[in-house]
């Protein structure tokens, strides 16, 4: 019995961890009442779709722009109040659904989630009313590998993490403890991706969070390379950090991304 269910976490593992729920990607103007639908394509003709918003108080151009990377379970049809309520007002924002998940085509991998926060970066330089010496990246839960990924191989004014993790190999060691780590073929490295970050970094993480706990976010802001900030949420769990953080949250986010 040991043995199959070895053989299957082994076969398994992208799909544990990349459960690519689907969703339609609401209409951004019905929901929102501003911003549009943007479609990107992967190497392999795989169409992606996100929403660039732009700034709620428009400074004068260019603008300073956020890329936000979602969890794991999560899609643009379901945290789009969650982006509605804590964006910088004053930054452009892109978000973009990644492959396999919500309304975009494709299978959810670690690469493909890598190639997506590529592509959207790119698109952001690539908009003139942006100001790439002022693009920051936030990444939430499995999102933080995304940001991290983007911050380590792109020029970023920030990083924002919110719940990170240390590894793959770290998070299976604390939740299936009693199978090998050499199984572990994935690899969503963020102690070894913040090495190589130079940007002033900001971390939320919940003292409450059972899911990755609170010292993983130590052991990730201890691995900066650049300067750090870690803001501990009392009594919050993985998934109520926007609740329990609230205006508090709000303003250090909105603070941060100059």
């Amino acid at each position: 019995m040991y043995v199959v269910l070895s053989a299957v976490l082994w076969a398994l593992q992208e799909r544990i961890t990349f459960p690519a729920p689907k969703a339609a990607l609401p209409d951004p103007v019905q929901a929102l009442g501003y911003g549009e639908r943007i479609e990107l394509r992967m190497q392999d003709g795989t169409k992606l779709v996100g929403w660039y918003l732009p700034p709620l108080r428009r400074p004068s151009p260019p603008s300073a722009a956020l890329l936000w990377f979602y969890g794991n379970g999560e899609t643009i049809g379901a945290i789009w109040p969650i982006i509605r309520d804590f964006r910088p007002p004053h930054a452009a924002l892109l978000v973009v659904d990644y492959p396999g998940y919500g309304a975009s085509e494709g299978r959810a991998t670690e690469a493909g989630m890598y190639e997506a926060a590529d592509l959207a970066y790119n698109a952001l330089v690539a908009r003139p009313e942006i100001d790439r010496q002022r693009i920051y990246v936030y990444g939430r839960s499995l999102g933080s590998a995304a940001a991290t990924h983007a911050a380590s191989t792109h020029e970023v004014a920030g990083l924002i993490l919110e719940s990170p993790f240390t590894s793959a190999r770290g998070m299976a060691a604390r939740h299936y403890r009693i199978f090998p780590r050499f199984l572990v073929r994935l690899s969503l490295d963020n102690v070894g991706a913040m090495r190589r970050i130079h940007c002033p970094t900001l971390i939320f993480h919940g003292t409450a969070d059972m899911l990755v706990p609170i010292k993983m976010g130590r052991e990730v802001a201890a691995a900066a390379a650049g300067p750090v900030e870690l803001v501990m949420i009392d009594g919050a769990g993985h998934n109520d950090t926007y609740d329990m953080g609230g205006s508090a949250y709000k303003a250090k986010l909105a603070a941060f991304v100059k």
